[in-house]
């Protein structure tokens, strides 16, 4: 009975990180492409006010994603997900220019949430009891596919 209860808080565990980690990169996902589009990187497919509503929507989804990983995740991966939250929110506040910066500061951002990213699986990995690592020497770090500097920045 013991093994079947831990069982089932595992299997909600993992469906809460699951979801939280998607509903992380749904938001990164949108900010970039109100960035690049703002910037001129990419070229126009929607409005800004679009994008910045499915921003708003896929926030509030993270926020009770974010629930639902204080509901059920230990220590660790609690603290990990407060910071991939701070890291992802700088994200968001660059793409509407809520704070201010470079490309190269751009870019530094969204390496931090991805290295923010991997911080919570590794949380979450030790919490559900999975061996392995998604960093080290095994896994070196990747830097993100993002578009070069614009000869004119």
């Amino acid at each position: 009975m013991r093994h079947q209860l831990i069982t089932r808080w595992d299997d909600k565990k993992l469906d809460a990180y699951e979801g939280y980690i998607d509903a992380v990169r749904t938001c990164v996902f949108a900010a970039v492409s109100l960035y690049e589009t703002r910037e001129g990187l990419r070229e126009r497919v929607q409005e800004d006010a679009e994008i910045q509503a499915h921003m708003g929507d896929a926030g509030r989804l993270r926020g009770r994603a974010f629930e639902r990983v204080m509901l059920l995740g230990g220590d660790d991966v609690v603290e990990a997900a407060h910071e991939l939250n701070a890291v992802a929110l700088s994200v968001d506040w660059q793409a509407t220019g809520k704070v201010h910066g470079t490309l190269e500061e751009w870019r530094e951002r969204n390496r931090a949430v991805f290295r923010s990213i991997n911080a919570f699986h590794e949380a979450a990995r030790t919490d559900l009891g999975v061996s392995g690592s998604v960093t080290g020497e095994q896994h070196p770090e990747r830097d993100l596919l993002l578009p070069p500097p614009r000869s004119d920045a």
